[in-house]
């Protein structure tokens, strides 16, 4: 029966009930049939560890940590014990698979055990995923860490070498496993697949709100200020405050002179709290006048308000640490290895990196997949509008369509 709504009723909804109750018409208009199954997905995400209609209809996939060591590139020898956690689908068949993901986690303190990440992971497995989630310690002290874009390369190859998956591929093939990354894991995920093991691994990669230039992650968390692609004005948004402090702290150790580190730790640890808290020691003296060349030079572009200040003072820093700004960035690294496996999703209002990141490296890497939400701020589907949520959908479809029995 068609549902019908009188033109007295419309007038007495609220604005939000009158979305809730609109949503539904609008997917049923816009949402070709094949893409339900992505809707579903959405949904379940939105709802957490609330029930949904995905929870209804398919078995509760386990959970169990695990450990693996993988035999590294560079010199044929295992490398450390590492733990993650892996999501089975759980099907009456254990072997019935369409799939392997490695999810990647941004910035949480708990890690692996992020009850969002945790929800994430679920709903994946629900799609017949077989999901690996690795416990990264710069996830859990919210800092980049060069390091880890080698133990997301290993993940993914003891994902893709576990049985389950090698018979997944078919004989005689490489086995190979997607890799969805939240945030500043993204560039860290796709350096992942540069390693000559993980390379021929990557069937695909999403990423969710990352970046392509280090530079411009600098000149957008101090100033505000990004340039779209193909633009030659600076456009400006206001971006979240801690942001550069944490910044600020994930690059402190690239520092020679100790005192500075432990100088600079302490004001980040005070802006991260409050803006507007005074710099002070333990004894009231001021933190800002303690600091010699290397941390001045830091802490000046931490401060610095002017975009067109950031390169210089850049090219001002430590070697050391100009070295790891350039380890992290994408920018002219060859990517073509990614050429038709990248699916990008980007929120247009996001505070933390600017949504032209995701343009520049959707034009470096050619086929991609790129998603600009509107209404989507980071990672946080609830405050997506019927737009918004509609492109999500999309989105995520895209993801479901890389599965190998689809």
């Amino acid at each position: 029966m068609p549902v019908r709504l009188q033109r007295s009723h419309l007038f007495t909804l609220s604005g939000k009930a009158f979305l809730v109750l609109l949503f539904p018409l609008l997917l049923a208009a816009c949402v070709s049939p094949e893409s339900w199954e992505a809707v579903r997905v959405l949904k379940d995400i939105d709802a957490g560890e609330a029930p949904s209609a995905l929870k209804e209809t398919t078995p509760t996939p386990t959970r169990r940590e695990i450990s693996y060591s993988v035999v590294q590139p560079e010199n044929g020898r295992p490398g450390p014990l590492q733990t993650a956690d892996l999501y089975h689908p759980n099907r009456a068949d254990p072997d019935d698979l369409d799939g392997a993901l490695v999810l990647v986690p941004g910035f949480t303190p708990s890690g692996k055990n992020d009850r969002r990440l945790v929800a994430l992971a679920r709903s994946f497995a629900r799609t017949g995923f077989l999901v690996l989630v690795p416990d990264l310690l710069g996830s859990r002290e919210t800092r980049v860490r060069l390091g880890d874009a080698r133990r997301i390369a290993d993940a993914m190859v003891h994902l893709s070498s576990r049985p389950e998956i090698e018979a997944l591929n078919g004989e005689g093939t490489v086995p190979q496993v997607g890799v969805v990354a939240i945030s500043y894991a993204v560039g860290l995920a796709v350096l992942a697949t540069t390693e000559a093991d993980a390379k021929d691994r990557t069937g695909f990669l999403v990423g969710l709100g990352g970046y392509y230039d280090t530079t411009e992650i600098v000149r957008f968390t101090t100033t505000g200020a990004y340039r779209v692609p193909g633009e030659r004005r600076w456009r400006s948004a206001q971006p979240l405050r801690p942001a550069k402090w944490y910044f600020l702290s994930g690059n402190i150790e690239a520092l020679t002179d100790p005192d500075d580190r432990a100088t600079l730790t302490a004001i980040a640890d005070i802006r991260q709290r409050s803006g507007r808290a005074a710099l002070l020691d333990g004894q009231g003296r001021d933190l800002v006048a303690q600091l010699g060349p290397e941390g001045r030079d830091l802490y000046s572009l931490m401060t610095n308000e002017d975009p067109a200040q950031v390169a210089p003072l850049l090219a001002g820093l430590p070697e050391s640490l100009r070295r790891q700004l350039d380890a992290l960035s994408l920018k002219n690294r060859e990517l073509s290895h990614l050429t038709g496996r990248l699916i990008l999703i980007h929120g247009r209002e996001d505070p933390l990196v600017p949504f032209s990141e995701s343009i520049a490296l959707s034009d470096a890497v050619p086929e991609t997949e790129l998603f600009l939400i509107d209404g989507f701020s980071h990672i946080n589907p609830r405050s997506v509008g019927v737009i918004g949520q509609l492109q999500l959908a999309d989105a995520i479809q895209a993801i479901l369509a890389r599965r190998k029995s689809k």
